[in-house]
C-alpha cells in the first residue's frame, strides 16, 4: 500500500459522531482492537494530556524537554497543520511515510478482520485507527517515555486505554459542547477522566466549576495532585522581559527567570502569551514529578534547554516583514478561550495597534477561517472588532464553514465592518498582503488548517 493510498483510506474513515447512523464513543471497541493487534499501548511509558485549550503546547514541551533529558522520546498530538505524519513523532521528527504506510495496512486488515468475525460492530474511526497506528508505532521503536495528547474530551477518548505514569489537565473552557457538554462542569467531567485510581495529576488552578469537579475525581479516586503554580512566574502586572523575535528564526520569544529543582535558570521559551506561561508550568512541574519517581533523570539545565528547543508551530508565530511585504502573525485561536488569549497577546506584543478604526494605531489586517463545528460566532465576536479589515476564507477540508457560514454566524459583531470573502487561503492572503501593505500587520487565525495552508505558501518551514 502506498502512504497516499493510506492517506486517503483515513480520511475515508471520518469521525466518529459524522456516520450515518452515528457512532458513539466506546472505549470497548478500541481495546478489542488493541487486543488483536498485541496490546501495544502497554509496551511504553506515558504520559496523558488533555484539556481544552494548552494541551498541545505543555505536551511539546514536556517531550521537548525529556528529549533535552536524553531520552528517546514520542509524541503524540493532533491535529496536523500540513501532513497527517506530524501527529506521530520520535524525538522530534514525524513518522516516515513508509512506517505509516505500513501502520496503516496492520491497523486496518486487523479492524477488518475482527469486523468480519463480529468482534467489531463498524470499522473504527479515523482517530482510532490513527491512535492504534501511533501506539503500534512507538511500541515497535521502544521509547524511553511518550508523551500523548488526547483528541478530544478525555474519558471516552481512544488514547486513554493506556495506564500513563501522571495525567496533565491543562485550561478547561467551552469546546466540542455537541459532544462534550454544554457546561463547563459537563466538560471537566470529561477530561477528568484521565485520572487514575491512585494515579497522579498535575494541573493548575482551573474555573471554579472545574475546580469542583477535578477536585471531587482526584479524592473519589485517591490520586495525588500536583499544582503547578510554583512553576508560575510572578510577574506583579508585568510582562516577562522577552526579545521581540530570534534573530534565528524569526519568531517572537518570551524570557524570565525562575527557580526548579533548587536552582535558578533563565526560561527561554518560543511559545508567546501569558496563556503560556500556564502551559509551561505544567509542563515543568510533569518533568520533575517523573524525575522524582526515579524513572527518568531530568535536571534543571535540561528542562531550560527543552523549553528553548521546544518546536510548536502556529502558536503566535510571527513571520518577519520582507521587502516591501506586511507582518504576519500565525496563531490557531479555534475556541473562545484561544481567541482572547490571541488578542490579548496581540496586545502585549505590539504597543503601536489600533482599535479597528482607520487612524488610531497600526492596522490589523485578518485572514479568518474556522471549522463549522466551532463558535463561530463567539470567535468572530471577540477578534473581528481589532482588525480594520477582515477577510473570511476556509482550508481544503470538509469541515470547514464556508466564508458565506461565517458571515452569517457572525452577522451581528459583522454589521458595518469591512469584510469580504476569498475561495480560498491563497486567494486570501493575496488580498490581505495588498490591502495591508508594507507596513501593516496580517493575523491568520480560526483553524490550525487555514494556518498550516498559510505557512506553506509563506514559505514557513514546518
Amino acid at each position: 500500500m502506498s502512504y497516499e493510498t493510506a492517506v486517503a483510506q483515513m480520511y475515508a474513515l471520518g469521525h466518529e459522531l459524522a456516520q450515518t447512523p452515528p457512532h458513539k464513543f466506546d472505549l470497548t471497541h478500541m481495546r478489542v482492537l488493541l487486543a488483536a493487534l498485541g496490546h501495544p499501548e502497554n509496551r511504553f511509558p506515558s504520559v496523558l494530556v488533555a484539556g481544552t485549550n494548552g494541551k498541545g503546547s505543555t505536551a511539546a514541551t514536556l517531550g521537548s524537554i525529556l528529549q533535552a533529558s536524553g531520552l528517546k522520546t514520542g509524541l503524540y498530538t493532533s491535529p496536523h497543520l500540513v501532513r497527517i505524519n506530524e501527529r506521530i513523532r520520535l524525538n522530534g521528527e514525524p513518522i516516515g511515510d513508509d512506517d505509516f504506510a505500513m501502520l496503516h495496512d496492520v491497523v486496518d486488515r486487523t479492524a477488518e478482520r475482527l469486523v468480519g468475525e463480529g468482534d467489531l460492530p463498524w470499522h473504527p474511526s479515523f482517530f482510532e485507527t490513527l491512535t492504534a497506528m501511533a501506539f503500534e508505532y512507538f511500541a515497535r521503536c521502544r521509547p524511553d517515555m511518550v508523551v500523548l495528547e488526547v483528541g478530544m474530551g478525555g474519558r471516552l477518548d481512544a488514547t486513554n486505554v493506556v495506564e500513563p505514569r501522571l495525567s496533565i489537565i491543562t485550561d478547561i473552557s467551552l469546546d466540542h459542547q455537541k459532544y462534550l457538554g454544554d457546561t463547563v462542569a459537563e466538560i471537566a467531567r470529561e477530561k477528568a477522566g484521565i485520572i487514575r485510581p491512585g494515579g497522579i495529576v498535575v494541573t493548575l488552578a482551573q474555573l471554579p466549576e472545574a475546580n469542583d469537579v477535578l477536585g471531587n475525581t482526584i479524592l473519589n479516586v485517591g490520586a495525588r495532585a500536583v499544582n503547578a503554580v510554583p512553576y508560575v512566574p510572578c510577574i506583579s502586572g508585568q510582562w516577562p522581559v522577552a526579545s521581540r523575535q530570534s534573530p534565528e528564526s524569526g519568531r517572537q520569544w518570551q524570557r524570565y527567570p525562575l527557580e526548579v529543582m533548587g536552582k535558578q535558570i533563565m526560561i527561554e521559551s518560543p511559545l508567546v502569551g501569558r496563556h503560556q506561561l500556564r502551559n509551561l508550568a505544567l509542563a515543568i512541574a510533569a518533568a520533575e514529578e517523573l524525575h522524582s519517581q526515579g524513572t527518568v533523570q531530568i535536571t534543571a539545565e535540561t528542562i531550560a534547554r527543552g523549553i528553548r528547543e521546544t518546536q510548536w508551530l502556529g502558536r503566535f508565530q510571527v513571520v518577519s516583514a520582507a521587502g516591501d511585504n506586511p507582518e504576519y502573525v500565525l496563531d490557531v485561536a479555534h475556541n473562545p478561550a484561544g481567541a482572547w488569549a490571541l488578542r490579548s497577546t496581540l496586545a502585549a506584543a505590539y504597543r503601536d495597534l489600533g482599535n479597528g478604526d482607520a487612524g488610531n494605531g497600526r492596522e490589523i489586517t485578518m485572514v479568518f477561517g474556522v471549522m463549522r463545528d466551532k463558535a463561530v460566532a463567539e470567535i468572530a465576536e471577540i477578534l473581528f472588532p481589532i482588525a480594520r479589515r477582515v477577510i473570511l476564507t476556509h482550508a481544503n477540508n470538509p469541515r470547514s464553514a464556508s466564508p458565506d457560514e461565517i458571515r452569517q454566524a457572525a452577522a451581528r459583531v459583522a454589521a458595518g465592518m469591512d469584510i469580504e470573502e476569498a475561495e480560498d487561503v491563497a486567494a486570501a492572503l493575496d488580498r490581505a498582503q495588498k490591502a495591508a501593505g508594507s507596513g501593516g500587520l496580517i493575523v491568520v487565525t480560526g483553524s490550525i488548517y487555514v494556518v498550516g495552508e498559510a505557512m506553506q505558501m509563506l514559505g514557513v518551514r514546518i
